[in-house]
């Protein structure tokens, strides 16, 4: 602006406006080549970060297949097996109970043995 408003003829004017865009063209052009060559040096950084990223997964991948492929081919079912555990513990810790609980009726109260026995049969039999 100031070369605009100072006392300058047509011709000189026009030559400073000429040299300032040339230096401001000449400086657009050295930072466009500075930010070109720190685009190519994070290109290529990511790019090596992207492919040990995917060397990681690709032996994650193979690492958990390897692992279903192995629980596919045992036959078991880990859902199966674990209910089958529960089911195991609620049984015994039912026996457990009602084991405790004949033997404190049969002491408290007066029932004959005989009684203890069928109802300890009747209910092994529910189970």
């Amino acid at each position: 602006m100031a070369l605009l408003f100072a006392p300058k003829s047509g011709q000189e004017l026009r030559g400073d406006i000429a040299d300032v865009s040339r230096k401001g063209l000449e400086k657009g052009k050295e930072k466009a080549a500075i930010v070109g060559e720190k685009a190519g040096d994070y290109y290529e950084v990511t790019r090596e970060k992207a492919a040990e990223l995917y060397q990681t997964a690709q032996g994650k991948a193979g690492e958990i297949a390897g692992r279903a492929k192995g629980a596919v081919s045992s036959g078991s079912n880990p859902l199966s097996e674990a209910l089958e555990a529960g089911k195991q513990a609620y049984q015994e810790e039912k026996n457990r109970t009602d084991a405790g609980s004949l033997t404190e009726i049969s002491s408290t109260t007066e029932v004959s043995e005989d009684k203890v026995k069928r109802l300890a049969t009747k209910t092994k039999n529910n189970i």
